[in-house]
């Protein structure tokens, strides 16, 4: 499933939209959706959204397009649902993304292009490492070593030279 994303129309502190082009032509993208989503996406589809292709994906009660109060009221319900924390605000969700993403072995450019960023000081804002992620990390560093050591210690056995070494002895 992709999400094809062409235009922005945020909100305005006066309640007004301003509907335009993305902050940059990065923000112009394709964004391919992990099949876990597929379901709820078509779902959310179906009931919620605009039905002509370039309709809203979010749109309130009215069938107008949310605005920022009736919005919050919306996520503070989801997030409790969903067991967030009470300061877990709906932007967080890019900064989760991001990181899941890299998590998952995305390269930054990856993260770039999936989040419609130009800069690479931006695309870092959102990613975060944390002790789980520094412990992968460690743990995967561990088996390369073991694993280079391992035939290493294979090829001594052998009598053969591991990598540039040179045969010692007469």
């Amino acid at each position: 499933m992709v999400i094809r994303v062409r235009v922005a129309e945020p909100e305005r502190t006066n309640g007004k939209r301003a509907p335009g082009e993305t902050k940059s032509d990065a923000g112009v993208r394709a964004v391919l959706l992990p099949a876990f989503l597929h379901k709820e996406v078509r779902q959310h589809l179906a009931w919620f959204a605009e039905k002509e292709p370039d309709g809203l994906v979010f749109v309130g009660e009215k069938g107008a397009p949310f605005r920022r109060t009736s919005f919050g009221r919306k996520w503070r319900r989801a997030r409790v649902a969903a067991g967030l924390p009470d300061g877990f605000r709906f932007y967080d969700l890019r900064h989760t993304g991001h990181t899941l993403s890299t998590r998952s072995g995305a390269t930054l450019k990856d993260t770039m292009v999936r989040a419609g960023q130009s800069s690479e000081k931006a695309a870092l804002i959102y990613q975060h490492s944390d002790e789980e992620r520094q412990r992968d990390l460690a743990a995967g560093l561990d088996d390369l070593v073991r694993a280079e050591r391992a035939k290493h210690h294979k090829g001594k056995e052998h009598g053969s030279v591991h990598h540039n070494e040179k045969p010692t002895g007469s």
